[in-house]
């Protein structure tokens, strides 16, 4: 098995903040996240598909059709955007980096399939010193 990694990039604001609860247990919780005003993030996002070479081209996956297809089913819907607001698929749920990974999962996982390879990971970074990554596995 062959692993293939692609990286794009957008920026994004959300707030983490539970409405369930009072502003000083969002606080308490997520401190300056739970801004009412919001924050923003410049994220990194890594694309990790697996397979085998195809004999003819010796690709697992054409590297040009992966970002188009990143570009356009993910960073374009996220890029300047709020995610807790402006994002139809991230819509009831808190906009967490762990939940951005899983949606982004979600999205792509069967289109890969369709191109022929299989979706490995998302490795989604927040921060330099901040990212999850996500496997499929619930």
């Amino acid at each position: 098995m062959v692993y293939l990694t692609r990286k794009e990039h957008f920026n994004a604001a959300h707030k983490l903040s539970n409405p369930n609860w009072s502003e000083e247990k969002n606080w308490e919780v997520f401190g300056k996240c739970s801004n009412k005003n919001w924050h923003g993030h410049n994220y990194e996002l890594y694309v990790t598909v697996k397979g085998k070479p195809n004999p003819d081209t010796g690709f697992i996956i054409n590297l040009k059709d992966l970002s188009v297809l990143i570009r356009e089913e993910v960073c374009l819907k996220l890029d300047h955007k709020n995610l807790n607001v402006d994002v139809p698929f991230l819509n009831d749920i808190l906009p967490s980096t762990e939940n951005v990974a899983i949606k982004i999962w979600e999205i792509l996982s069967p289109k890969i399939i369709e191109m022929g390879a299989q979706l490995h990971s998302i490795k989604l970074y927040e921060t330099e010193s901040n990212f999850v990554e996500y496997f499929g596995e619930n």
